[in-house]
């Protein structure tokens, strides 16, 4: 049997990718496409996100530091993968400053205190973030970030 190669398997390292910060996050963008977003937060403990759920799968590694979801009461250490199903309402909180891969499919929506959506953020939106911090800190945006 003879098989033919495909696309050529894309690919960064993520030392081509500048960190920029948002006050107490550090972000990574290292993928966008319609429907997939690859992010690298680092996080500093005490930060939290706003309670919010996924449109989509979320697949995260922790690299360092501990983390949970206020909900559950369970801390993710280094090493530890989670996978989150499409619709899970959880709030991060990080106990320790922490550095965190996420693969994101769709769209996350934030509430606010009273349970009202009060952002939505998607793999565009977040890529146009990361762009724009990279403009305010001088630093050239990056040309590797995959489709």
């Amino acid at each position: 049997m003879t098989e033919t190669l495909g696309p050529p398997v894309g690919h960064v390292h993520s030392d081509e990718l500048p960190w920029v910060s948002a006050g107490p996050v550090g972000l990574q963008v290292l993928r966008v496409s319609p429907a997939t977003w690859v992010v690298r937060n680092r996080f500093e403990a005490g930060f939290r996100l706003p309670t919010h759920k996924h449109t989509g799968s979320v697949h995260a590694h922790t690299f360092s530091g501990r983390w949970r979801y206020a909900e559950y009461g369970i801390d993710y250490v280094a090493g530890t993968f989670i996978h989150e199903p499409p619709g899970s309402v959880h709030t991060l909180t990080v106990e320790e400053d922490s550095d965190i891969l996420f693969v994101i499919e769709g769209a996350f929506i934030e509430y606010d205190a009273e349970g009202n959506i009060s952002g939505v953020v998607d793999g565009e939106s977040t890529l146009n973030a990361y762009y724009a911090l990279c403009d305010a800190a001088g630093i050239p945006r990056p040309k590797g970030i995959l489709p």
